[in-house]
């Protein structure tokens, strides 16, 4: 028990594959992920209105879609500018993959971006998430008819950010960040446990680094997933917020509206 506890605790440290450890280490796929955005724009959306809702989700675990449908013809029924999925989309199979993006909706119908997360990378997932989806560490923009919002998209989904993306987000904040209203950071792996679990932990000296980050740069909010049990914790002005599992079948299956006015940011649990 030890020893499966200590593994799960740290995956991209130790050399276990498959079912508990990604076949990539975080500097592989960041450089993958860097080297996929040179060749791809940045996404920037571009809404009628200063005030937009944008939806997340997290821990589909697919397998089942039922939820995942759910949300998805909820987020184009509410007209959302965006929706994020937050990591832990399948178990990592190829198969599962697939079953995933089939039920994506059209492009010109939903704006997607998608978040790595530990079950994404287990059996050899990392080559389908890149096959599909391109990179686990980028950012997008929101433009209003008077403001311009940044929403950045981290991958922890081994339990550490490595030097490099850490370096990249360290740059994005120091130079962007002055030039917008609102910024969110988007992760798997949540930063505060209210639980014990040997689930994927974050690195400590990385927890304490991005706590100073959010601090200094003024951001909104960081929404990760991973626990499968919502909590918020108000740190500074920033909101930490873990969401319930999407999971078919889970009891307290639910997904976050992060509502952006010209005023504030708000957010809302909508259970399913």
């Amino acid at each position: 028990m030890m020893v499966a506890a200590i593994a799960l605790a740290g995956c991209d440290k130790f050399e276990l594959r498959g079912f508990v450890a990604s076949y990539e280490s975080v500097e592989q796929r960041f450089g993958q992920s860097m080297n996929w955005n040179e060749n791809h724009s940045y996404s920037q959306i571009v809404v009628s209105d200063d005030n937009y809702t944008l939806f997340v989700m997290g821990d589909s675990h697919v397998g089942g879609t039922d939820n995942l449908d759910i949300y998805f013809r909820n987020a184009i029924d509410e007209n959302a500018a965006a929706a994020v999925m937050v990591g832990d989309l399948t178990t990592g199979h190829a198969e599962d993959f697939d079953k995933f993006y089939d039920r994506m909706p059209p492009e010109d119908s939903l704006n997607i971006f998608p978040v790595v997360g530990n079950h994404d990378l287990y059996f050899r997932g990392w080559q389908k998430y890149h096959q599909l989806f391109g990179s686990s560490t980028y950012y997008f923009t929101v433009k209003t008819p008077s403001a311009e919002d940044l929403f950045i998209c981290l991958d922890s989904g081994g339990g550490t950010l490595g030097k490099r993306q850490l370096k990249w987000l360290k740059d994005i904040l120091g130079t962007l960040r002055a030039d917008y209203r609102r910024c969110v950071i988007f992760t798997h792996v949540n930063l505060f446990r209210i639980r014990k679990t040997t689930s994927t932990n974050p690195n400590i000296e990385e927890l304490q680094v991005l706590t100073d980050l959010t601090l200094r740069y003024n951001v909104d909010a960081i929404i990760t997933a991973h626990d499968h049990k919502r909590n918020v914790v108000e740190l500074g002005n920033t909101l930490h917020i873990t969401m319930d599992a999407l999971l078919d079948g889970y009891k307290y299956a639910s997904y976050l509206k992060i509502i952006i006015k010209e005023e504030n940011l708000t957010y809302k649990f909508e259970n399913i």
